[in-house]
């Protein structure tokens, strides 16, 4: 089968830190479905595994294939699967320490997979997976935002709303939460997108976001999910979350953060990882199944879209590096997909 593949971690503009290769196709045993893939997306993650790491680019002994973005079909299953069958549409995210998705066919535990809206073709699927499930994640388990409506009226705010995640949180927490929603973004597209995506007021990130909040008349939000640069914006945050309020994180930080700033509020400060289901086989593996399938719901009801925002073709080595190439660059929005094999 055809994969797209790397043996050393080496910079995107080298020929060699994404290339072409042809692999043995794998065979499904117990909870794992042989998924052939049709299309893919490119998430900051990719880039971040392939990128060189401390001036180390030795030669690995196999392939390491990435991709944590996947629409496709299902081939064949192993003999404890339950929920799936071939000839299944379905869509997920996989699991970090497992061989990825940029491959013709691929292994993934059926846990964390689900259903594909049946509104949407492959491509517009494989945008949703990873973000729909972070953002799903972080609202509902870590942020612990009510679905039912209980939480309608308060405000969260989403610090790089234009990004992949960003994007569908503020669908979810505007269209399923009912939620005030004030996203930041730095350009003029940005903050269009994010409107046109349900948020309420927009924010610069290049500023205080306090001083920009208290510029909206709001003096603390109840709920902050960081997408963008959390040392830069802890100050703001612990100024403007509200007592007994939530923040919410899924950048690393590159400095020890100053949590005592959340104490005399008694604020909570979470992170929020969506591979750690996968990758400690929790006893809860299948919420990102039936999160999967209710994000579903929400897009074939209408309440709910996907980010894709440009789809290059086909899937094959080089178009994987101009992906990589605009992650790196910072200024993408919505997602970037590929489709298709030659």
């Amino acid at each position: 089968m055809k994969a797209i593949g790397l043996y050393q971690n080496l910079p995107i503009d080298d020929e060699q830190s994404l290339i072409d290769l042809e692999l043995a196709q794998p065979h499904p045993t117990g909870r794992d479905l042989l998924v052939a893939v049709k299309a893919i997306s490119v998430n900051p993650v990719d880039t971040k595994v392939r990128a060189p790491k401390g001036g180390d680019t030795q030669a690995q002994g196999a392939a390491r294939i990435l991709g944590w973005d996947a629409a496709g079909e299902v081939l064949d299953t192993g003999e404890q699967v339950e929920h799936f069958k071939a000839g299944d549409r379905v869509y997920y995210a996989g699991d970090i320490s497992r061989a990825g998705s940029y491959c013709e066919a691929q292994l993934v535990d059926e846990r964390i997979v689900g259903h594909m809206p049946a509104s949407l073709d492959f491509a517009a699927a494989a945008a949703l997976p990873l973000t729909g499930l972070t953002a799903w994640e972080a609202l509902f388990d870590r942020l612990q935002v009510h679905r039912d409506g209980t939480d309608a009226g308060k405000t969260l705010l989403v610090i790089g709303g234009a990004g992949g995640v960003g994007s569908i949180a503020i669908q979810l927490a505007r269209r399923v939460a009912n939620l005030k929603v004030i996203a930041s973004a730095s350009r003029t597209k940005s903050s269009v997108w994010t409107k046109q995506l349900g948020a309420h007021h927009v924010v610069n990130h290049r500023n205080p976001l306090d001083r920009e909040l208290r510029e909206l008349g709001l003096e603390t939000v109840d709920a902050i999910l960081c997408l963008n640069d959390t040392d830069q914006h802890w100050p703001a945050m612990a100024a403007a979350i509200a007592p007994q309020g939530r923040i919410c994180s899924i950048v690393d930080n590159r400095a020890p953060l100053a949590l005592n700033l959340l104490k005399p509020k008694s604020a909570t400060f979470a992170w929020e990882f969506m591979f750690t289901r996968p990758l400690y086989q929790t006893h809860d593996m299948t919420h990102q199944q039936q999160a999967l399938n209710e994000i579903a719901a929400l897009v074939d009801r209408g309440e709910l879209k996907s980010t894709v925002n440009q789809i290059l073709q086909p899937i094959n080595a080089a178009n994987l590096r101009e992906a990589h190439r605009q992650i790196e660059s910072g200024r993408t929005i919505g997602k970037i997909v590929l489709s298709g094999w030659e």
